[in-house]
């Protein structure tokens, strides 16, 4: 039986941890212990979670009381903080979603059968109005993808205890630097894959991915995706999020040197790196046009 430690992090989460607490403690051919975070709530949160706790004996809950300001640097306190030294892989867990009951143990097959470090999957999301729709992620992973995008929500992760120690070494070799990450998940697969870990991305969707107005990156897809991507992208601090992250792993690839120039010339020239920098072809296309609109904008502007 493998041992897996679940790492959750919560704020304001009372309409729908109990339902995700349920599915985590009941899956299937594992021993799971779920180790949770929560940023500091107005509501009935830690109320909840202290009453699983005593009446299951696999709950820990993390000293409280800090504000930590995002879902990313509450799952940096979780590595940080929680001893997973003695457990076979790693998990993260969001506070509102529904997981199949053998979520951890297909991702851990398919961990093993691939010999892989890290796994995540596609998700199935849905909103409270009955819509269902699959996010897919499991398009070809290209050379530089982890530089500007994530492997998929970090729910879905499952990690090998080596890839997981090697991480949380990563942050505290800076740890004064670590709120300038934003995205837990997405530093998660930029770290792996530029040190040469494997990462398995499933085509299977295990998850009930939860889409609400609270959501902190949700599951926006077509038109609404695109124009807010590119108000991100237009604005510069999509690319602003790409550097700090990348000063914070040392990355210095191509992408990273065309970006820091950020002349008009280096623009366009990563703007012709589209299909090495995201996996989806509609996203290499967009990737394409509005790095291309910021090269032009340089040039309107002389630079």
């Amino acid at each position: 039986m493998h041992n897996v430690c679940i790492l959750l992090a919560a704020y304001n989460g009372e309409m729908y941890l109990s339902e995700q607490l349920d599915t985590l403690l009941y899956q299937d051919d594992i021993d799971a212990d779920i180790y949770i975070s929560i940023d500091l709530s107005s509501d009935k949160t830690i109320d909840i979670i202290q009453e699983y706790i005593i009446k299951y004996n696999n709950i820990y809950l993390l000293p409280y009381g800090n504000k930590y300001g995002s879902a990313g640097q509450n799952f940096f306190r979780l590595i940080k903080d929680v001893d997973f030294s003695s457990y076979d892989y790693v998990a993260f867990s969001d506070q509102d979603d529904i997981w199949d009951n053998d979520k951890i143990i297909k991702g851990i097959n398919a961990l093993n059968e691939n010999n892989a470090d890290c796994y995540s999957g596609n998700v199935t999301a849905f909103w409270e109005d009955g819509r269902k729709k699959e996010v897919v992620k499991n398009d070809p992973q290209v050379e530089f993808d982890y530089l500007f995008e994530s492997a998929g929500p970090g729910c879905t992760f499952v990690m090998t205890k080596e890839f997981s120690l090697a991480l949380k070494a990563s942050l505290f070799d800076n740890n004064e630097n670590i709120k300038n990450i934003w995205l837990h998940d997405w530093y998660c697969y930029s770290f792996a894959r530029f040190h040469g870990y494997k990462w398995f991305i499933d085509s299977e969707s295990l998850m009930m991915y939860r889409q609400h107005q609270n959501n902190e990156v949700g599951a926006n897809s077509g038109i609404v995706k695109i124009i807010n991507r590119a108000k991100v992208v237009l604005s510069e601090d999509a690319f602003k999020k790409v550097l700090s992250q990348s000063d914070f792993i040392k990355i210095e690839s191509k992408p990273i040197q065309l970006l820091k120039d950020n002349s008009a010339k280096s623009l366009f020239l990563l703007a012709a790196m589209a299909k090495q920098c995201r996996r989806k072809k509609a996203e290499q296309i967009a990737f394409f046009i509005m790095v291309s609109l910021l090269a032009f904008k340089r040039l309107i502007h002389g630079k």
